[in-house]
């Protein structure tokens, strides 16, 4: 991860992020891993938890005894996270998923939603999961499939580039979309300790009530905004206009309906 997708999630980012981005693209895969979760027991911690969008669905569905640790690297993410959801079965902690601050074996389970792309050290950050499972436990976390198997943020991407011909923005592909190949995640897993190891390949729909909503996401509610920003701070509503008359072109003045694409991981210890 580049210093520039570093820059924090922070201000009215986390807002909007959780507004429009969530019911986008993190719902639907949310209640995937929960199905996937049926029947968990035991303590579940969750790494990368961001704005709490898992968190809120496996807070809603999984048995009454399971204990859930949200852990991100942001603490203003998981300030708006807290906000949106009072459960006492979970607790929020601020902690990074490569250097976690609980002993060794003590969960059942380790989800990560979308979070894995961001680990500048990916095997370093399965080895931590790892590391804080108990035998047997499972590792079940997400990651975008390339940018081209998924349409809305395709022509985001594309838009956003022809907005800054001399100087895209590569944020999308490079960090969101940039870890998709599934050898290499296998291959990351396996150096991390895992040798049990199940790479699902997912496409679901991604809708919205129209195309200022997925703009107004990625442009103003992710680290695109500091890449737009640090080019010209000026055209930040412009360019967001922009793109959502890009995405209108493509899918239409009203709701908005594309095709999203994932690799959903288990790796059990």
């Amino acid at each position: 991860m580049t210093e520039a997708d570093k820059a924090l999630f922070a201000g009215a980012i986390p807002t909007l992020y959780d507004r429009y981005l969530g019911p986008l693209l993190f719902e639907p895969y949310a209640r995937d891993l929960a199905e996937r979760l049926a029947g968990f027991e035991g303590r579940l911690l969750e790494t990368a938890a961001g704005t709490g969008i898992v968190t809120r669905v496996l807070a809603r569905t999984l048995p009454a005894d399971v204990a859930i640790v949200a852990t991100d690297l942001s603490q203003p993410m998981l300030d708006h996270a807290a906000r949106c959801l009072d459960a006492p079965r979970v607790t929020w902690r601020q902690a990074d998923a490569l250097d976690l601050p609980f002993e060794d074996a003590s969960f059942d389970g380790v989800v990560c939603q979308f979070g894995a792309m961001f680990f500048p050290d990916k095997p370093a950050g399965f080895a931590e999961a790892r590391r804080v499972l108990k035998p047997g436990g499972r590792f079940l976390f997400s990651v975008w499939d390339r940018i081209e198997e998924n349409d809305i943020p395709a022509v985001v991407g594309a838009a956003i580039a022809a907005a800054f011909p001399d100087d895209p923005p590569g944020f999308l592909a490079r960090t969101p979309h940039g870890y998709h190949d599934k050898d290499r995640i296998g291959h990351d897993l396996r150096a991390a300790g895992f040798n049990r190891i199940a790479i699902e390949t997912v496409a679901l729909r991604s809708r919205a009530a129209s195309a200022a909503e997925p703009a107004t996401g990625f442009c103003k509610g992710t680290p695109l905004r500091h890449e737009i920003e640090a080019r010209d701070a000026s055209r930040l509503d412009a360019v967001t206009d922009h793109v959502a008359r890009a995405i209108a072109q493509q899918f239409g003045d009203g709701r908005i309906d594309g095709k999203i694409q994932a690799h959903v991981i288990t790796a059990t210890a």
